[in-house]
């Protein structure tokens, strides 16, 4: 299936896209999905666990995603 996985901030600036489309398999996990993108988008680089939102939950990295889902990688932040 392919997904458009959004990204925000200093991934974003990275790839210079606000998003982007991956291949992975029907039955595919958070972590294929992130793997996916490191593949896609070498210059964005992820740390070994990244923050993941799929429809505006975080999710781990065994959670399922289907085409319909809103998937999007968090970038850490900091506050002050």
């Amino acid at each position: 299936m392919q997904l458009d996985v959004l990204l925000f901030a200093s991934y974003a600036d990275a790839a210079g896209a606000t998003s982007v489309r991956v291949s992975v398999s029907d039955d595919a996990r958070v972590s294929e999905v992130v793997q996916a993108v490191r593949t896609a988008a070498p210059a964005v680089h992820l740390p070994a666990r990244p923050l993941v939102a799929v429809n505006h939950r975080y999710a781990g990295a065994d959670v399922r995603v289907t085409p319909s889902d809103e998937v999007a990688l968090i970038p850490p932040v900091a506050g002050g």
